[in-house]
């Protein structure tokens, strides 16, 4: 019984998210509020007050849930038998492809994203450390194999993600579409990948 319920919460959750993604897109983040989500689910803001304990609460978790969707593709990335120069050239560019199309292809999910960047969410700096943690994977396991070469993998793979910055990041991205400054996405990966490469091998 008890399972039942667990369940029941985990669908009504679930629920709750995807309405307010889809109010998120329509009618934007700041101008959508817990009573406009309860009457789209035919419930009152006291019962999606349950599941969630403010607004703020459901934006984080639906930020969660876009973010996780990025991770689940980079880790399907890593897990890759490719080489490590192959998946981490997959693994920068899917990132950046995923952010473009979702935060700054749409300008009200754009608009979330942001403010909770701003507003530095948990949900946010995890985010980014798992990603880091998904480059130092791959960098591992290029060294290990001697593709590539670095002292500290942390500090590679945190390096790695600040070059990538301005493909990473939401706001930067969308400035970098409107005035394209500086070198584009594979002219930085190839640069990244050339600094991981064993001295013997730098040109």
């Amino acid at each position: 019984m008890a399972m039942i319920a667990e369940n029941t919460e985990a669908d009504t959750r679930g629920r709750i998210l995807v309405v307010a993604e889809k109010l998120f897109r329509e009618i934007g983040y700041q101008k959508t509020t817990v009573a406009d989500i309860a009457k789209v689910l035919k419930m009152s803001p006291a019962n999606v007050y349950r599941f969630f304990d403010s607004k703020g609460a459901i934006h984080q978790s639906v930020a969660r849930r876009l973010m996780g969707e990025v991770e689940d593709a980079a880790q399907t990335i890593v897990r890759k038998h490719d080489r490590a120069a192959l998946r981490l050239r997959e693994l920068l560019s899917t990132i950046h492809h995923m952010n473009a199309e979702r935060y700054v292809g749409d300008s009200k999910l754009h608009e979330m994203v942001a403010i909770a960047m701003e507003e530095n969410w948990d949900v946010c700096k995890a985010h980014m450390q798992h990603v880091i943690g998904l480059i130092g994977q791959v960098i591992a396991d290029g060294v290990a194999s001697g593709e590539f070469e670095a002292q500290d993998v942390p500090l590679a793979a945190i390096c790695t993600c600040c070059a990538m910055e301005q493909f990473f990041h939401p706001q930067m991205i969308a400035e970098a579409m409107a005035k394209p400054f500086g070198p584009n996405i594979d002219q930085m990966i190839d640069f990244i990948l050339a600094s991981l490469a064993p001295r013997g091998n730098r040109k």
